[in-house]
């Protein structure tokens, strides 16, 4: 991260803490307080077999952002855009044909460039979720007791730097300029990075976050063709399921031990950040950057959506729940005090995905990259 020229020297003028204040720093850098006590720990016995395993899939499945993903493939991002089947699109055009619609004279021309922003947003909130990510793993391996979690959040740790490095590469060289993170995940990555319970930084990023990711990838994979973009994706999903995987063992334990009044913190914790926060970014940088007003064009938008009744966040959401919902529940926070949080879930009709498979029992099955090295042998 770059510092501003007029950013205080190394040595003797620092504030006490060594850090610079936030007014003396560019845009281009969050300083964070993480309230979180960091452990060290002399015990080196590997006690935890499920995380073992995992820590030696982690390290066989390493990939590299250089050899195994080919940046010399040209990108069209036109082209891109054309072959996805994009629910929010089909809105976007369906819109343009209402009266009085501010994008009512929009051709051919315009509908590509604004999917072509669209496809920027999206990679800008992975790129910066990813970010978050690294320091959230980060952060776990300072505060959680177990060797054996350490080791494996070491290893995720260097996952989410690859991952933040190939969509910020794939923004510059293939799309164009990124778009800033959203509010939205801004509010939740602070959150965790500044909680001092180190197992919500588990909770909301491993369970959470990590399971909205896998929902977010495998959407775009699955309308996506373009050869770079595809494998990217590929091979990012097969580290995320990992580390879900690695939340779900890891505090399936730890949630055995807590009160009930500890367990009851964490099921609010989920209902906030699942039923009671649904603003998510609808970027409205997009419509900024197209020289159209947000206000202006967002009631058409939800106009379109209602004639040609396409939701583009139904399918989306029932993918993110589908994995959410099995994993909560391998944690056993479905039915502490008196099915609280199965109550809160079933009333928003989220239950059908009981009994999904959780991802700590289907990860292998996103193992994109070993499965491409068995083919290519």
């Amino acid at each position: 991260m770059a510092t501003t020229e007029n950013a205080p020297p190394v040595g003797d003028n620092l504030p006490a803490d060594g850090l610079p204040s936030s007014d003396e720093v560019d845009e281009s850098i969050r300083l964070i307080t993480d309230n979180a006590t960091r452990i060290m720990t002399w015990k080196y016995d590997r006690e935890r077999e499920q995380l073992v395993s995992l820590y030696n899939k982690a390290m066989a499945s390493q990939w590299s952002s250089v050899t195994d993903l080919d940046w010399a493939i040209e990108v069209d991002p036109e082209q891109v855009v054309r072959e996805q089947t994009s629910s929010t699109m089909k809105i976007v055009e369906q819109a343009t044909k209402i009266p009085g619609s501010p994008i009512a004279s929009w051709t051919d021309r315009e509908l590509n460039a604004v999917g072509i922003e669209f496809l920027k947003a999206s990679l800008s909130q992975f790129m910066h979720g990813e970010q978050g990510a690294m320091l959230t793993a980060a952060k776990i391996v300072e505060t959680v007791p177990w060797i054996d979690a350490k080791y494996y959040a070491s290893t995720q740790t260097m996952d989410e730097a690859r991952h933040t490095e190939v969509f910020a590469k794939y923004l510059h060289e293939k799309l164009g300029e990124p778009y800033p993170m959203s509010p939205f995940l801004d509010g939740q990555i602070m959150a965790l990075l500044e909680d001092s319970r180190w197992d919500i930084a588990y909770l909301g990023m491993q369970i959470i976050i990590e399971s909205l990711a896998l929902a977010a990838f495998g959407d775009m994979l699955r309308r996506t063709n373009e050869p770079l973009l595809k494998k990217l994706l590929r091979y990012v999903m097969a580290d995320e399921a990992r580390h879900v995987a690695f939340g779900i063992l890891s505090l399936s334990e730890y949630y055995e031990n807590l009160t009930d009044a500890e367990l009851k913190e964490r099921q609010e914790f989920m209902i906030d950040n699942t039923l009671r926060q649904q603003g998510r970014s609808t970027t409205p940088e997009v419509w900024e950057r197209m020289g159209v007003s947000p206000e202006a064009v967002v009631p058409f938008l939800i106009q379109a959506s209602a004639e040609i009744e396409v939701d583009p966040s139904t399918n989306f959401q029932r993918y993110f729940f589908a994995k959410l919902v099995p994993n909560t529940r391998r944690l056993g926070l479905l039915d502490a005090n008196d099915g609280y949080l199965r109550k809160a879930w079933g009333e928003a009709g989220l239950m059908e995905f009981e009994f999904a498979d959780d991802t700590a029992s289907d990860y292998e099955q996103y193992d994109a990259v070993a499965q491409d090295r068995a083919a290519a042998s």
